[in-house]
This record gives C-alpha cells, sequence and structure tokens, in this order.
C-alpha cells in the first residue's frame, strides 16, 4: 500500500478515536506547582538524575530559564562545546554557580576515528571554561554514527588520563544516525561506556505501528534499538533518551491537547513506560514549557488519552520522520548518500524551527548529499513509506 494511502488510514483512525478517549489525566494538575517527581539512578554512575533532564541545544542566553528549571527540581544539564559555538556552555556557567555539586552536569565533545589525545584535551579545556567548573560528570563523544570513532585508541586514551585527573568522571556516547545500533553493540560490546545519550521515541515501538499496518500489504522494518537497550541495562549502562518528541512539531498538536494531556507528556510517558531508560533530556528554552513538560514526571506508565494523541501526531508528521535505529536505506542509495543525516538536517530546520543547526549539520557532510539534487531516477527507499527523495533534496535547497 502506498505511503498515502496509509497516511489516509491513520487520519480516519486518530479522528476516531479523539473525541473518546483524549480526555484530562490529572484533573488537579493545574492547581499544583509542576516540578520534578522523581529521580533515577544513571547506571553505573550512581549518579541521582532527575527524570527529565535539561537539554542545552536551544538556548544560549537566557539565565532565568535555566534557574527556573533549577527550582523545579532538575537537576541534569546537558550541553556540547558545539552548541551555538560554546554559547550554550556558557550559559550554564554562568547559571550554575553556587549549585554545582547539586547537579549532573554534562557535554560532548565530537571525536572523529583520527583525532589525536591532545586535542581532545584541549578541546575538554575550554568547554571546562566556558562551564566555570574543573570537571563534568559526563563526557560523550558526540553523535557517533561511525565505529570507527569509537575505535580510535586516542579517544580511550583521552578519557584515560581526563578521568585520572579528575576532569571526566564518566565516559559516555551519544547517538541518534542510522547506524545507532552497530555502534552502541561495539561501545557496550566493548566496555568503553558508562552512559549512553540516544534517540528513542514511540516510533520505535512495534505494536504503535502494527495497529495500523496489519490489515495492510505494507512491511516495516522494526528498529533494532530495544534490543541493544536492554543488552546496556543488563550491563548497568545508565541510559538517557533523547528525541523524544520525534521532530517536535508541538504547536500543531495543541487542537488535539486537553489540560493534564499534552503531546509531550504523552511522548515522556511513553518513553518511561518502557522501563528501559533512566531519564530524558528535551530542549528547553521557556519557563511556560518547562512547566509543561513536568507534567509527566513521576510516571512510569501510559495515561488515558496517550495513545490518541500519539496516533494523532503520527497520522501528521510520520511520513516525514526517521525512526531511529533503522538503517534500512542505507544501502540503496547508488551515489552513497547518508539519508538518516541529511534527514535529521532537516529535521532540525524544518520542526526545530532551527535552521542554524540544520545548516551546521547539513555542512558537516560536506558535499556527500548533493547528488540528491542532480538524481532523475530516484532509487533510494524506506520500509515505513517516508517520500525520501522528496525531503531530502527540500534539505539540500533549504540548508546546502
Amino acid at each position: 500500500m502506498s505511503p498515502i494511502d496509509r497516511r489516509t488510514f491513520l487520519r480516519a483512525g486518530a479522528v476516531a478515536g479523539l473525541s473518546a478517549s483524549l480526555l484530562p489525566v490529572l484533573p488537579s494538575a493545574a492547581a499544583e506547582t509542576p516540578r520534578i517527581r522523581r529521580y533515577a539512578r544513571l547506571g553505573r554512575t550512581g549518579l541521582e538524575v532527575s527524570d527529565i533532564g535539561f537539554g542545552g541545544s536551544g538556548i544560549k542566553k537566557d539565565v532565568d530559564v535555566v534557574r527556573h528549571a533549577l527550582d523545579r527540581g532538575i537537576t541534569y544539564f546537558d550541553t556540547a562545546e558545539s552548541y551555538h559555538g560554546g554559547d550554550s556552555e556558557e550559559l550554564f556557567g554562568s547559571a550554575l554557580q553556587g549549585v554545582r555539586d547539586k547537579v549532573v552536569l554534562v557535554t560532548k565533545l565530537k571525536a572523529g576515528a583520527r583525532e589525536d589525545r591532545f586535542s581532545l584535551m584541549d578541546r575538554l579545556e575550554e568547554s571546562l571554561r566556558r562551564l566555570r567548573t574543573d570537571r563534568v560528570d559526563v563526557c560523550f563523544n558526540h553523535a557517533v554514527n561511525d565505529v570507527e570513532r569509537l575505535k580510535n585508541p586516542d579517544w580511550g586514551e583521552f578519557l584515560l588520563r581526563a578521568t585520572e585527573d579528575g576532569k571526566v568522571r564518566w565516559r559516555g556516547m551519544s547517538g541518534h544516525g542510522g547506524r545507532l545500533v552497530e555502534c552502541l553493540d561495539h561501545a557496550i560490546d566493548h566496555d568503553l561506556v558508562d552512559v549512553v545519550l540516544v534517540g528513542f521515541n514511540f516510533g520505535q515501538d512495534p505494536a504503535f505501528h502494527q495497529r495500523f499496518t496489519r490489515r495492510m500489504d505494507f512491511v516495516a522494518i522494526q528498529p533494532d534499538l530495544p534490543r541493544v537497550l536492554r543488552k546496556a541495562r543488563a550491563k548497568d549502562v545508565g541510559i538517557i533518551a533523547m528525541k523524544t518528541l520525534r521532530g517536535a512539531r508541538l504547536n500543531d498538536m495543541r487542537p488535539y491537547e486537553t489540560v493534564g494531556s499534552t503531546f509531550a507528556q504523552a511522548a515522556f510517558r511513553w518513553v518511561f513506560s518502557t522501563g528501559l531508560v533512566d531519564s530524558l533530556v528535551v530542549t528547553m528554552r521557556e519557563k511556560e514549557t518547562i512547566d509543561e513538560y513536568l507534567g509527566a514526571s513521576g510516571w512510569t506508565r501510559k495515561a488515558l488519552g496517550d495513545g490518541a494523541l500519539l496516533t494523532a501526531y503520527e497520522r501528521d508528521h510520520g511520513d516525514a520522520q526517521c525512526r531511529y535505529g533503522c538503517s534500512a536505506c542505507l544501502d540503496t542509495c547508488p551515489a552513497g548518500v547518508s539519508i538518516p543525516d541529511v534527514l535529521r538536517a532537516r529535521m532540525y530546520a524544518h520542526d526545530y524551527g532551527n535552521e542554524e543547526l540544520g545548516r551546521a549539520e547539513l555542512e558537516r557532510l560536506g558535499s556527500a548529499a548533493d547528488p540528491c539534487l542532480r538524481c532523475a531516477e530516484p532509487t533510494c527507499a524506506c520500509p515505513f513509506g517516508l517520500p525520501v527523495s522528496r525531503l531530502t533534496r527540500d534539505a539540500q535547497r533549504r540548508l546546502g
């Protein structure tokens, strides 16, 4: 069945279920002060973290927003050297003065397959200077989508020296690309990480998609991410989820929401209900959005109305969003374009409204995505029905 037919099916099913099942989840929530209601142990690190963490990729100046998060009980703060050219680290460094010992602060360095340990140490020192601290609790190898980056002996040597010097407490890797599962398997099997930060959302739920595909001639490859997360769990590796909003088209969902039940809260509850993560991190920009997100803190199961909200989102946006951990499209392009990376750049610009980040992501690929504009007979294919060639062309025209 074509993607258009599938979209029509999803629309009909979602509309039928919304009015009956989209009911308030917490009638008294509006009268309560939103705050963190659960703290979790981050795997073998033993660190206690808020179940919802502050993602710093979308903010670079507003100290009051960070302090609002602190006042609401958020203790996990995530940034990277590349976020706004270091301005995100500068912001956290300023906002977290005086409370450093009360929070878990992490940053990320993108270490290449041939990066040397000395340049990595210099970059870490710069991050620590911007963060106004002598240590980070976790240092992640940022956006890993190539096992060779993990095999680089200098990355291991750098982390060993940094931990011995007390500049880094725990080792990590982050990723949400097409080769995510391969990289996670390698990192976990070779004991290279204490914490992983992974793209994970309801798009990885086989049962969720099966509801709409069981009567169709539609074969969907289900991502292998839950398996590798269970393996990480068995080895007591801490797990933080990101990209939990599956493109974060929040305003599009407002017509379907009711007090006490928003799309973001439903998406977070799905993540918590899997039992596969310790916490999640989400980009935070405004105090009001933080308060909305915290409506899901403390939940470990789904709530009435969540299914209808997630279905509505999938109906409207499922044919433009990659499933993290699915690499089915990687070998379908004769020019070797890394399709998930191109679509991720488009997501940053189109869905997140952050063209700066989307353009930086596409520029990182160099000319690798240029063939998309010249392609006369696209052979790229997606088992979930995404119009890949249209989306990659749009990314190139918008950001290239």
